[in-house]
């Protein structure tokens, strides 16, 4: 039987093995790293890329690539999709960029899914617009129309 150390081949020679390596002095690459003294900025938030869109301070461009990443909150029903509202000129879809303001919607006890808003560009309905943060202050109101040009926008972004 061989063990560690042992001849493998039947004659003298031995497999050596390294002994773990020692963290460097300051834990500098080793599992210990220190965060970088500079960290990158986080993108904002979905509401903070609402209110500077809402305001003028964001290009289109800016807004739909942090939506597209970002989680938006969606009242649900007993059935799996989106709930929609028929009372308006196109039926839109309520969303919201937080829970807190889809609570202020629907409720403490409302039922919700969560998806990111490249998941919401590709799974709306043809024909449907949607309504962010419908009783926040800074509401956003995206048509069909504007659906249909936010899907272009990420089409050219992913095909060129």
């Amino acid at each position: 039987m061989y063990g560690y150390g042992q001849p493998m081949d039947g004659g003298g020679a031995q497999q050596q093995y390294a002994p773990p390596q020692q963290p460097m002095p300051g834990g500098v690459g080793g599992y210990g790293q220190q965060p970088p003294l500079y960290p990158e900025p986080s993108p904002p938030s979905l509401a903070d890329a609402v209110r500077a869109f809402t305001t003028g301070q964001m290009a289109a461009e800016d807004f739909q690539q942090i939506f597209a990443t970002s989680k938006v909150y969606c009242p649900r029903g007993d059935t799996p999709g989106f709930l929609a509202l028929h009372n308006t000129q196109q039926p839109v879809i309520p969303m919201f960029s937080s829970l807190k303001e889809l609570r202020r919607y629907a409720g403490k006890e409302s039922k919700y899914f969560v998806i990111t808003g490249a998941e919401v560009i590709d799974l709306l309905p043809t024909g449907y617009g949607f309504v962010l943060d419908m009783e926040g202050e800074h509401r956003m109101v995206f048509d069909a129309k504007a659906v249909e040009q936010m899907v272009d926008f990420a089409m050219r972004r992913m095909y060129g």
